[in-house]
């Protein structure tokens, strides 16, 4: 008479992840060693942004949604405005339009420095943190942090504070910069550049774990522009593409036990990835040709559109391109004759998008006659990506589960951390269980 072994039963548990923005857990089940259940839990407190600004002004609208995100406040702040330009039918200047994307690269350019340098390299590298990093190797570091200031100087310049910033207003801006102003900041955008493009080559070294899928990769595609706040929702392999406002038509938003953020799928009930992989994988031919040349060079076009621990190489071409973009829009500025245009208040009903650095954030608005806020509904990236999270744990936990508990760990979250989710926008991580059956 022989007996079964009991089956193989192995829990982890980590309380508190570092280097993401905010609180959540993630819960494992395994049976007969492969991995059934991955649920991502993002236990932060709801903040109840959309019922804020219902009754408010459109322009009191920017300033309070752009405290939602501490790193990409201008993703809610474009995303809101091009809903409310859109029901009042306003046409930006361009050359407002262009101070705009100057803005929004400062918000780039800060957010890719950090997430490469001090959230997302230790992985790489063996550290448990940037501390740990910089004690071995300081110059690293510092080159992080260099990118951010000048990212945040940006922001300061155009939006007037270098987080949180409150220049933006429905129609324009509040306030033009001089030309002198602008050329003030591009000496340090000259240096900022050869740091992007030394950042590239840096990442472009590291080993990823070797973890490739068929995924749905989504952001905005523009005919003349690399994405960032117009255009159209397209998919890579093109099954999707939709107008900019019609993302209810495709996508829609569903609540998951155990989390505080609403998740994201395909009307079909899939998952998708947003983000710099996205982005740069859909329109790559638009990168700045700078940028375009960089990522031919890595040889690495075909990982970051499969592997999405290779989001790391994405940002780097990122930050070369809004380095590069904007020492362009500074020597092609001139200051406009006005900072916004005038617009009539209506009663009406949007949805918009731009793309924030983590993936498209996207909002739909609706305004009464007196052009005050009624509704509104803000779809965060990080809620979008959340499921797509899920299944590359599932996918890829199987590989891991033989490392001991600390390595297993480390690798898992790891790829948490190439999708750079903010959690803290997503409530509207990490404490890790696995369970064995």
């Amino acid at each position: 008479m022989t007996t079964e072994a009991p089956p193989f039963e192995r829990a982890f548990r980590v309380e508190g992840i570092t280097r993401v923005e905010g609180e959540g857990s993630l819960h494992l089940v395994v049976r007969g060693g492969a991995v059934t259940e991955a649920r991502l839990k993002i236990f932060e407190a709801p903040r109840y942004f959309e019922q804020l600004v219902v009754g408010r002004h459109p322009d009191q609208v920017l300033d309070i949604v752009a405290r939602i995100c501490g790193i990409c406040p201008e993703a809610y702040q474009m995303s809101a405005a091009g809903a409310f330009e859109s029901i009042f039918g306003v046409d930006v200047d361009p050359q407002v339009r262009a101070l705009r994307r100057l803005l929004y690269a400062g918000e780039y350019i800060e957010s890719h420095g950090l997430h490469v340098y001090l959230l997302h390299a230790p992985d790489f590298l063996g550290y448990a943190s940037a501390i740990d990093l910089a004690k071995d190797h300081r110059a690293i570091v510092e080159q992080g942090l260099a990118l951010k200031k000048v990212g945040n100087d940006l922001m300061r310049t155009v939006g007037g504070r270098a987080i949180h910033p409150v220049n933006v207003r429905v129609g324009g801006l509040y306030h033009v910069p001089s030309r002198d102003e602008l050329l003030a900041m591009r000496p340090a955008l000259a240096t900022a550049l050869q740091q992007a493009k030394a950042t590239l080559d840096f990442v472009a070294q590291f080993q990823a774990p070797p973890f490739e899928r068929d995924v749905r990769l989504v952001s905005l595609r523009h005919p003349t522009e690399y994405p960032l706040f117009a255009g159209r929702i397209v998919s890579y392999d093109g099954s999707i593409d939709i107008a900019i406002g019609d993302w209810r038509t495709v996508f829609h938003e569903e609540h998951h036990e155990g989390s505080n953020a609403l998740h994201a799928r395909t009307a079909t009930g899939e998952t998708y990835q947003l983000g710099p992989s996205a982005r740069v994988s859909i329109a790559a031919d638009q990168l700045h040709p700078i940028a375009r040349e960089a990522l031919d060079r890595t040889g690495l076009a075909a990982q970051i559109a499969r592997n999405p621990f290779w989001s790391i190489a994405a940002r780097g071409v990122e930050l070369i391109h809004y380095c590069a973009e904007a020492i362009d829009i500074i020597d092609g500025y001139q200051r406009p004759p006005r900072p916004f245009e005038p617009w009539t208040p209506r009663a009406g009903a949007a949805g918009w998008g731009s793309e924030a650095p983590r993936g498209t954030c996207w909002h739909h608005w609706e305004t009464d006659a007196r052009g005050m806020v009624t509704h509104a509904q803000i779809v965060p990236p990080t809620s979008q990506n959340q499921g797509q999270i899920e299944a590359d744990l599932r996918d890829f936990a199987p590989a891991v589960l033989g490392l001991d508990h600390e390595a297993a760990t480390r690798r898992l979250e790891q790829l948490i951390r190439s999708y750079d989710p903010c959690i803290s926008c997503a409530t509207h991580f990490l404490d890790l269980t696995v369970e064995g059956a």
